[in-house]
């Protein structure tokens, strides 16, 4: 088991990776910007995403050589048992177009345990940070809070998209999104897994779900959650075998302390049995 103040460490190396980047995405925003496009033309990627990962994996190999660094845009490189998940720009589509909802991620696992994490809003400043002894804000401890009804609560997610329409059908998909949207007070779409997950963690927001998502986008964010009191479960989706470890599973529940949320539930594992029992593969992007 890693040793809690080797925790903290990688903490301070996720924090340190991901203060570097702050400046230039910050200088960078709402500027004229090329925009490239990935698996299809919903799958947006800036130059800055690259930068950003290209000066994060440099601090990281500086500060701990021998890690193995896995990135949205390079790939996985290394052979450690250190392993770090990055997210340049999470959120890449907003970050393009001047929304301010957008993070860079950074979440550290030794041999698949989640057990440092940094999270960072460029836009407010806002770092979100755990490791094995707790969950921070800036330099604040974290506690997350929920809305116990789910009638009252306020869910983001970002279901269904076109990807959701192709593997779930349009009818099922939009049926869900519909009984969700009638179900919670309130619903919202911003566009970033990480900082979704950061908001139920802060308590600005009762729960997150969501069907497409890698590793980088929630390493970070679910030992945030969890070391904050929430909960995060997650959906293997017929993309991972059941049991897999929740940042390998492309789809998730996020819920605050003290949530008990059934129709979200019950929606989120039938979305993840009907792909499995469709036996789709699932293109899962970040």
């Amino acid at each position: 088991m890693m040793d809690r103040s080797q925790s903290a460490e990688l903490r301070t190396i996720a924090i340190e990776a991901a203060l570097l980047v702050r400046a230039p995405l910050a200088a960078a925003f709402r500027s004229e910007m090329a925009i490239d496009y990935k698996v299809d033309l919903h799958d947006i990627v800036t130059k800055h995403d690259r930068q950003a990962e290209e000066t994060i994996r440099s601090h990281i190999l500086e500060r701990l050589p021998g890690s193995t660094i896995v990135g949205e845009e390079y790939g996985a490189s290394g052979e450690g048992r250190v392993r770090w998940y990055i997210d340049p720009i999470d959120g890449t589509s907003n970050f393009a177009r001047g929304i301010a909802f957008w993070c860079v991620s950074i979440g550290v696992t030794v041999d698949d345990e989640i057990v440092a994490g940094a999270i960072l809003d460029p836009v407010t400043g806002n770092m979100f940070s755990a490791d094995l002894t707790g969950a921070w804000l800036n330099d604040e401890p974290l506690r997350s809070s929920a809305i116990a009804d789910e009638r009252k609560a306020t869910l983001i997610t970002g279901y269904p998209v076109a990807r959701d329409f192709r593997l779930d059908g349009r009818e099922r998909a939009l049926e869900n999104f519909a009984t969700l949207a009638e179900t919670f007070s309130t619903l919202r779409r911003p566009g970033s897994a990480a900082l979704s997950i950061c908001h139920v963690a802060a308590g600005w927001a009762d729960a997150a779900a969501g069907f497409g998502v890698n590793a980088w986008d929630v390493t970070a964010a679910i030992l945030l959650l969890r070391q904050a009191g929430g909960a995060y479960t997650g959906l293997p989706m017929g993309e991972v075998a059941p049991g897999s470890p929740d940042h390998f599973c492309p789809g998730y529940i996020a819920t605050g302390k003290g949530a008990s949320y059934p129709t979200l539930s019950r929606i989120g594992h039938d979305i993840s049995r009907h792909r499995f029992e469709a036996g789709q593969p699932v293109q899962v992007q970040g």
